[in-house]
C-alpha cells in the first residue's frame, strides 16, 4: 500500500495558474505521466488547464494525492 502525501492546495493552484499549460501542477501531485501529456498538449489545449482551476479550489487544503 503506497501511503498517500498531504499536497498544499495554494501551492497547486498558483503552479497551475500561471505554470499549468506546462503541466507544473501535476509534476508537484507526483503524476508525472500527466505532467508530461500537459507538457506536450498546453495543459490539454486549455481546456484541461481551466478545468483543473476549478477543480483545485474545490479541494481541502491540504489534500492527499
Amino acid at each position: 500500500m503506497v501511503a498517500k502525501t498531504p499536497k498544499n492546495k495554494w501551492v497547486a493552484f498558483l503552479l497551475c495558474l500561471f505554470l499549468g499549460y506546462f503541466g507544473a501542477h501535476k509534476f508537484y501531485e507526483g503524476r508525472i505521466g500527466m505532467g508530461i501529456l500537459y507538457l506536450f498538449t498546453f495543459g490539454l489545449f486549455g481546456i484541461g488547464w481551466l478545468i483543473d482551476l476549478i477543480i483545485l479550489l474545490t479541494k481541502p487544503n491540504p489534500y492527499y494525492v
